[in-house]
């Protein structure tokens, strides 16, 4: 019931509360019939049908990239149906969460443009990875939780699939050791270490060839 309070303080930051902020957020939520930890579990259950969809593999240390949307798109017609099938229970999730039909318009806009866009051979899946749906979908909810509800946090929607398995790793046997903070904040930021020693390997290796093939040109005339 509370587990997500068992978040480690640095990503479970609280808003203002409404003697602060002068909104109601709990009265809010409990206007939809939800809570917190239930609106925060829906929202990363969207972020990760979002990644799965739109970036399942990125640039790194970007957001851009291409998923399952992409690659249905390489299916002539069937192919982009279904995505805008698939893509429509973003729609249900944001829904789910209070947000307004009118709100999520725009998603569903781009959803149809991307539909549309998709069935050209070639030049339809190149452009799917720029036309991203799910995740348009997954800014307007978060906009409006924010506004909402008080929801300032990201670390759920950012990092859906590790967030899910950290709070696991909570509730497990070690539970302590994982909520501890620093534990905490490592683990979800094992993208971006892996991504920093990535490129000082990069690095290290352009600099090595480049000083085998200065050391190669000198050999070769004398001006080593």
């Amino acid at each position: 019931m509370d587990k997500f309070k068992k978040l480690p303080r640095f990503k479970a930051k609280r808003p203002s509360n409404a003697s602060e902020s002068g909104v109601d957020y709990q009265a809010k939520l409990a206007e939809h019939g939800l809570t917190r930890e239930q609106v925060i579990a829906t929202e990363r259950k969207l972020a990760k049908f979002a990644n799965t969809m739109d970036s399942l593999v990125r640039v790194p240390f970007t957001k851009q990239g291409m998923g399952a949307d992409a690659a249905l798109s390489t299916i002539p017609l069937a192919g982009d149906v279904a995505g805008l099938i698939l893509t429509s229970y973003a729609f249900i999730l944001g829904r789910q969460l209070g947000v307004p039909a009118d709100k999520m318009t725009p998603a569903v806009r781009l959803a149809l443009i991307d539909m549309v866009v998709g069935i050209v051979p070639g030049i339809g899946t190149l452009l799917d990875i720029f036309i991203r749906p799910s995740r348009k979908t997954l800014s307007i909810v978060h906009e409006h939780l924010h506004d909402e509800y008080g929801i300032t946090e990201t670390m759920h929607m950012d990092r859906p699939f590790l967030h899910q398995s950290l709070e696991d790793k909570q509730q497990g046997r070690f539970g302590d050791f994982w909520r501890n903070p620093i534990v905490a904040w490592l683990y979800l930021h094992i993208p971006d270490m892996l991504g920093i020693i990535v490129i000082v390997f990069v690095g290290w290796g352009i600099w090595t060839a480049i000083s085998w093939l200065v050391g190669l040109f000198g050999q070769s005339t004398g001006f080593g």
